[in-house]
């Protein structure tokens, strides 16, 4: 039987993350400059909303567990110039692709494959949100 507060604590981590996401990439979406920016709006701007998606399907699940979702807003990083606003977003995605990992071995675990599942999308969405900014960043693997 699934440890249901060690799995709620764990999604609500990971909202925690979604929503500081979202207040990132919505700020970063109108407040970037330069010649390159309406594309790196754009996408800041789509991916601010896939954050949002992830953050509901947080919620719906963790209120489905008998818990209460978070409110709270992770770390949000703000000012710079363009690339330091990529490099910013970047450095988010990677901090919930580590924590997101953790989560689908924690629902491994504890026999919550529902939960692992939608983590693992999660994770999938945000490792090709990652691809996007190491591309703008010519970021090598």
């Amino acid at each position: 039987m699934a440890d249901t507060k060690k799995i709620i604590d764990a999604l609500n981590r990971a909202r925690t993350l979604e929503l500081a996401a979202i207040v990132q990439y919505m700020k970063h979406h109108y407040e970037v400059e330069g010649l390159e920016s309406p594309a790196v709006a754009d996408i800041a701007k789509e991916t601010g909303i896939d954050e949002m998606k992830h953050a509901e399907a947080l919620g719906e699940r963790i209120a489905y567990l008998g818990g209460e979702p978070t409110k709270e807003i992770g770390s949000i990083a703000t000012g710079g110039d363009l690339k330091k606003m990529i490099q910013d977003d970047l450095a988010a995605e990677n901090t919930a692709i580590a924590e997101y990992r953790e989560i689908i071995r924690l629902c491994q675990e504890e026999g919550d494959f529902t939960s692992r599942r939608m983590m693992e999308q999660i994770l999938h969405d945000e490792e090709g949100h990652a691809d996007n900014w190491e591309s703008l960043l010519g970021v090598k693997k």
